[in-house]
């Protein structure tokens, strides 16, 4: 694991960062320090902007205005750089459904510069360790979401990457293989090096994070270490409640013609 990843550095900068889609404002002006060797969870309701900023971090969709960067190199500017550093996990993955579990990572090893035999060494361990030994020679396309979800992070994994970043990682998991995901993921951060995922789900944020920013109508409304963020409420999701400006009215409230046995 290169230095730059290591705990008290940043891995990640983001500075004046802005998305429009023609009229609509995905993130607006964001500036955040991630930093290395932690365990950071983005979270906010949909339609906050997290998956756009994963996006444009990891090089996939170019801001408006802002820079970015990933363990000291631009975005941008130095894209070899940065990529050959990074694995990502994007929601919505897309992957060569006509390749065995194990050819996609012989694939993905080969297109990162990987000798063979070391391909295969680790892919052996990776489908293993993520209980897809006895489905490596399966079409992908014929894997479960929580199938596909594994091999798209053992896909990730694969080039020992300094920073991972994880777009609704759980998302369709079942808990067998939410479980599995974790351990991995608990493994490789203890390791030193940086996990960024982004989701929804507070209490899966606080079991496994130990610090995250809050975002929500494109901006960061809080960042920091868990305990800081969460501050004196009971949970993270009540810490997020009040960030994000929840009201406490029963939206349901007004549904008094739903239910009571009346058609």
């Amino acid at each position: 694991m290169n230095e730059g990843a290591r705990v008290g550095t940043a891995a990640v900068r983001i500075q004046g960062l802005w998305k429009r889609f023609g009229e609509q404002v995905a993130v607006a002006g964001i500036d955040l320090e991630l930093p290395a060797g932690r365990f950071i969870g983005l979270v906010g309701p949909n339609g906050a902007g997290k998956t756009t900023t994963l996006s444009m971090v990891t090089g996939l969709l170019r801001p408006d205005q802002g820079t970015v960067e990933v363990v000291g190199h631009d975005v941008w500017r130095d894209p070899v750089e940065v990529k050959a550093r990074i694995g990502v996990l994007p929601e919505g993955l897309r992957l060569f459904e006509r390749l065995s579990g194990r050819e996609l990572l012989a694939y993905t090893g080969r297109l990162r510069g990987l000798p063979g035999a070391e391909v295969d060494k680790r892919a052996t361990q990776l489908l293993d360790v993520l209980d897809l030994a006895g489905a490596q020679h399966k079409l992908v396309v014929d894997y479960s979401t929580g199938m596909r979800k594994k091999i798209g992070l053992a896909a990730a994994l694969l080039h020992n990457p300094e920073v991972l970043f994880l777009d609704e990682p759980f998302e369709g998991v079942d808990p067998v293989s939410a479980q599995t995901i974790r351990r991995v993921l608990e493994r490789y951060t203890a390791s030193g090096a940086t996990v960024v995922f982004s989701s929804h789900v507070m209490e899966l944020v606080e079991s496994l994070c130990d610090w995250v920013a809050v975002m929500a109508a494109g901006r960061i409304r809080a960042h920091g270490p868990l305990a800081e963020v969460r501050g004196d409420a009971p949970t993270l999701q009540q810490a997020f409640l009040e960030l994000v400006g929840a009201h406490d009215r029963d939206a349901a409230s007004d549904l008094d013609w739903l239910g009571g046995g009346v058609r």
